[in-house]
């Protein structure tokens, strides 16, 4: 997780300080910003306005960290909130970590785990204020998020959500197996409402049915210096129509480092709203398997296959299509092999 962090005072800075120290050990990457007069070693100085930082931020992090009072974050961020599928986790600690409040994608941002791990660091207390966790109940977007599950329709997910705090049961029911046991408030049974994992077309289930797409593919996309993403997309798009698999069963697009600010596969990525992923050479000679290989491939970029063994790291998993060339493109799909999970 990309993770910004800003503070206003000295107090402030040492807190942010601590709290990346404990993030960026448990594998995340941190950016702190502070005040010029307040800066110490690692800190960027805060040049513009709290507002355009947290304009920056909701661009390029996945989440932002205000060591500071709830009512400077609450007024910078409100200019860029949108949607709570794609805006960034949002958690407001004071200045000497007493408190962690996630105040915006609290779930699918992944706000309330962060609040909980800042708390942790800093011995405060995590103030989470979602009804299904205040609760204790099946958070259907948290279950999504970790199972790399794409919800269809938001509206029906807070329906979901809100039979479930209104003490209904709702119906469960899965293509593929999961391990762990059910929790206490989804049946087998059929109920009015219901939430259904599947990426098969067909009648559905319940009355309401809430379908959660598993999204088992990760694509190995290798391309020509400069292919434009109109380009792009019409390949990745037309592979994929052979292979019968739909977009939104996407988890990622993977590639090598070299091609990390290739811009018409940053833009791909988001247009099929899936990270775009890369691992250096040495990196991909690692993955095992058996793979399509080519010296001239190798010559340009130290690796024998990019695609297929980009798309097989990216999933940690089992080479679906093979390598797919066309125009200076190439493809392969590798996929996921992890039932879902109920922790």
């Amino acid at each position: 997780m990309k993770i910004r962090l800003i503070s206003y005072s000295k107090r402030g800075r040492d807190t942010a300080r601590d709290i990346a120290a404990a993030l960026e050990a448990e594998g995340h990457e941190c950016r702190r910003f502070a005040l010029p007069k307040y800066l110490s070693d690692g800190d960027e100085p805060l040049t513009v306005s709290c507002s355009e930082w947290a304009g920056e931020g909701f661009m390029e992090a996945d989440a932002l960290v205000f060591c500071c009072a709830a009512g400077i974050a609450v007024r910078a961020i409100a200019p860029w909130v949108k949607d709570k599928t794609t805006d960034p986790a949002v958690v407001v600690t004071d200045e000497k970590g007493i408190f962690a409040v996630p105040v915006l994608s609290g779930h699918i941002g992944g706000a309330n785990e962060l609040a909980v791990e800042i708390a942790r660091v800093t011995g405060g207390t995590p103030v989470v204020t979602t009804a299904t966790d205040v609760n204790g109940l099946f958070a259907v977007d948290v279950f999504a998020e970790k199972n790399g599950l794409y919800i269809t329709d938001m509206k029906l997910a807070k329906e979901v959500s809100a039979a479930l705090v209104a003490g209904k049961k709702v119906a469960f029911r899965s293509d593929i197996p999961w391990k762990g046991e059910l929790p206490a408030c989804l049946s087998e049974e059929p109920q009015d409402i219901g939430v259904y994992v599947s990426a098969k077309d067909g009648p559905e289930p319940f009355e309401k049915t809430l379908r959660l797409v598993p999204r088992r593919f990760a694509a190995g996309v290798g391309c020509r210096r400069g292919k434009p993403e109109e380009d792009l997309e019409r390949f990745v798009s037309a592979r994929l129509k052979e292979c019968g698999v739909s977009p939104r069963e996407l988890r990622c697009i993977a590639s090598i480092d070299i091609k990390k600010d290739e811009q018409g596969l940053i833009a791909l990525a988001e247009k099929l709203g899936v990270p775009f992923v890369t691992y250096s050479a040495e990196e991909l000679m690692r993955v095992p398997g058996e793979f399509t290989t080519s010296e001239f491939v190798r010559s340009q970029t130290g690796v024998d296959s990019v695609c297929e063994r980009a798309a097989v790291r990216a999933a940690c998993g089992k080479l679906k299509v093979k390598k797919q060339a066309a125009d200076g493109m190439t493809f392969a799909l590798a996929e996921y092999e992890e039932a879902l999970r109920f922790e």
